[in-house]
């Protein structure tokens, strides 16, 4: 009977002999290489992304294995890329944690790379794709938007900086309404001045927010059933003079009217007298 050497085993026979089961103790797994690959970062990378989709933790150990021993080498980089997208798409909360802490690492390792606006932009997706509804908890649309506008602090000039625009305006629409949600709440419990005060931030936290015509007439209204009838006025006048085809323009004229009848029925201050 004879013996193969190690040279004349079929590729495909290494490339099964590469992964073994479990270490003893720990139960994690380990990479055994063959020479050829062990000493090639390009092969460890291609294996990598050939398995990442299919087997993914198969893959991790062979693209953490080309970080951990060519560490400056070019395919590094995109192995650590690779390994950040492919927790990225799993797409689960615990995963899109992983994804974001890889890419915050290779922006911290590479921050030079043509690629670091790319992981500052899915470092934002990953708040992005877990935003709630409105109406239920904003902080994963709050960390999405501080995120984001980071990709365009740091990246002006990045095709990532013109996506993250985009993403911008639906973050800071959502986050107008959860909070016109919450001061039309307040309004309707007659909370009057909890209900202006958050009327007022969206006012001019979010200037471009679709819904300001709900803003300008509720917060006239707040005034108004305050009997703070010169503040009152000029939120009204703003919805009839700039929102004439809004369904509140109606009903804001007619509060304008209520606004003067009821400031001439005032009574008047009596002079003072000596």
């Amino acid at each position: 009977m004879t013996t193969r050497s190690p040279k004349t085993i079929p590729a495909a026979l290494l490339a099964l002999l590469i992964l073994t089961g479990l270490t003893a103790g720990c139960h994690k797994k380990k990479v055994v290489l063959a020479p050829d690959l062990a000493s090639s970062d390009e092969a460890l990378y291609r294996l990598g992304e050939q398995y990442v989709k299919k087997d993914t933790e198969k893959a991790l150990l062979y693209l953490r294995q080309v970080i951990d021993s060519f560490p400056k080498s070019f395919y590094a980089q995109r192995a650590k890329l690779l390994i950040a997208d492919a927790y990225f798409r799993k797409g689960d909360e615990s995963n899109m944690i992983l994804a974001a802490a890889e890419y915050r690492e290779f922006i911290r390792t590479y921050p030079y790379s043509p690629s670091a606006a790319y992981s500052q932009y899915q470092i934002a997706m990953t708040f992005y794709k877990k935003m709630l509804k409105i109406g239920r908890d904003p902080s994963k649309t709050i960390q999405a938007l501080a995120e984001l506008k980071k990709v365009i602090a740091d990246y002006p000039a990045s095709d990532q900086a013109k996506e993250a625009q985009v993403k911008i305006k639906e973050c800071e629409e959502r986050l107008a309404a959860h909070n016109t949600d919450i001061a039309l709440s307040y309004h309707s419990r007659r909370a009057y001045r909890a209900a202006i005060s958050r009327l007022s931030e969206v006012m001019s936290q979010f200037p471009e927010y679709s819904g300001l015509a709900r803003v300008y007439f509720y917060l006239g209204d707040c005034y108004f059933q305050i009997r703070l009838y010169d503040q009152a006025f000029p939120y009204f006048t703003k919805v009839v003079s700039d929102y004439s085809g809004d369904k509140l323009a109606k009903t804001a004229a007619r509060r304008l009217a209520d606004t003067e009848r009821l400031k001439a029925a005032a009574p008047k201050p009596k002079a003072k007298t000596n």
